[in-house]
């Protein structure tokens, strides 16, 4: 229905080069069930071994402006015993949840930090600034990089242009032939999905913290209000609540939950009959932002301000953990099968595992030169599972996993805050600057099944 981006080269494309068109599909989630920890042998620190592994979809990529200087999440599996998957019903949410990218599924050794290959080895990790403004002399001789990543598995297709001030969320609805990218410059542009063209651009007088798709619904997290368009009906309404500006959404059971600056979590449900979102509950506990969610196993996971990661109980929506093992903000969560994954301003990747009594622990922790803003699962174009991880540096690294071997790097102008993954191997990037970048791994992964 819809054409892909036609490949070029990076250094052909140049860093303003007019956008082609794109094409997305829905994607499928799994969940989080619990291990035994137990230590590796080899490969510096602490390890797991267990059977096949699967990385959740993480949520639709959410921003979270910070009161710092660098300061985003659902899930379902059959082996959990648990599945959170979703159909058309009074609830007003259609169909499973995206967040971060689709299901993982390897048989790789499952075990953290131990590399499986050689790592990326780069002669330079600086882009040429004369190239990025079109004057540089020295072409090919240049001893700066000509192009926005380093690595011969995925390709820059294109780049989409408007927004003037750092991208705070991208949303692909499900059915829809439009892309959706939210802005802290108080916009919603709207992008063709066959030309790649801005149709429309949305003034909201409020900077954009957070947007998802679900359902026929897009949701835009602003200061002190939720709004809800229906995409289908062209309807929208105005969610009162939030104290300060709401950083991030999620999607569990039949609610819908936002963190909000001042700590709290509030959640509404649908209600077909009044065909509005009603409010359900709110969930305090963080003493500052709560600045992602994630759903999986049910259970609610929030990263906040506060350094901490609270879990709670979709039942009853009761805390039941908290986890206090970060030391500084807690950027992200996603879910790979029996792990928690999690990222923080204090330069660490966490592995959790659940151990006997149910209770989440640190397995593994991967440490970066820099702080860590986002995660994201995504597959390659083997099926292999990577992780991309945003850093404060203005980079996006790829690591194979378990093993966190590094195998290429994306280079922005200002630091990616949000990613959001698409079908045939394509995902997006957002950047301070307020550029949307389109990318391709080379050939069109593997479709993993997932329950």
């Amino acid at each position: 229905m819809y054409s892909y981006f036609k490949l070029k080269k990076e250094s052909e494309l140049g860093p303003y080069k007019r956008p082609n068109g794109f094409q997305f599909e829905r994607r499928q989630q799994a969940s989080l069930r619990p291990t035994r920890r137990v230590e590796s042998s080899g490969g510096g620190g602490k390890g797991l071994t267990s059977g096949g592994l699967v990385l959740l979809a993480g949520g639709a990529v959410q921003s979270e402006p910070l009161p710092v200087s660098t300061p985003r999440v659902t899930g379902s599996g059959s082996e959990s015993g648990y599945s959170n998957k979703r159909v058309a019903d009074e609830s007003g949410f259609a169909g499973p949840g995206r967040r971060r990218g689709p299901g993982f599924n390897g048989n790789s050794s499952n075990t953290w930090g131990r590399f499986g290959g050689n790592r990326t080895v780069t002669k330079t990790e600086k882009i040429c600034r004369y190239w990025v403004d079109g004057s540089c002399s020295h072409g090919d001789k240049c001893r700066y990089l000509h192009c926005w990543s380093k690595g011969d598995s995925f390709s820059l297709l294109t780049q989409l242009d408007g927004h003037e001030k750092l991208v705070s969320g991208i949303a692909l609805p499900s059915g829809s032939d439009k892309l959706y990218t939210g802005s802290k410059d108080e916009t919603i542009r709207v992008w063709d999905c066959a030309s790649g063209q801005c149709t429309s651009v949305l003034n909201l007088g409020a900077e954009v913290g957070c947007v998802i798709s679900e359902g026929p619904w897009l949701l835009v997290g602003m200061p002190n209000l939720v709004k809800a368009w229906n995409i289908e009906t062209n309807t929208d309404q105005s969610l009162s609540g939030p104290v300060g500006q709401v950083y991030s959404f999620v999607v569990g059971t039949d609610l819908l939950f936002a963190g909000t600056q001042d700590g709290s979590i509030l959640a509404w449900r649908y209600s077909a009959a009044t065909n509005c979102f009603e409010p359900a509950a709110s969930l305090t506990g963080h003493t500052l932002g709560v600045v992602t969610l994630y759903v999986g196993a049910n259970r609610l996971y929030s990263g906040s301000m506060d350094k901490s990661i609270k879990v709670w109980s979709l039942d009853n929506l009761q805390c039941i953990q908290t986890l206090t093992d970060h030391t500084s903000v807690v950027m992200s969560l996603i879910c790979w099968d029996q792990f928690l994954l999690s990222c923080s301003l204090d330069n660490t990747v966490k592995i959790w595992a659940a151990v006997e009594g149910g209770d989440l622990e640190v397995t593994y922790t991967h440490k970066e030169k820099h702080g860590v803003l986002a995660l994201c699962g995504v597959h390659d174009a083997e099926a292999k599972p990577v992780l991309l991880c945003c850093c404060n540096d203005s980079t996006l690294r790829l690591y194979d996993l378990p093993s966190f071997t590094e195998r290429g790097k994306i280079f922005a102008k200002q630091e990616i805050r949000s990613i959001q993954i698409g079908p045939g191997g394509i995902f997006f990037t957002g950047d301070g600057t307020g550029q949307v970048k389109v990318w391709k791994w080379s050939t069109a992964p593997i479709t993993a099944a997932m329950s």
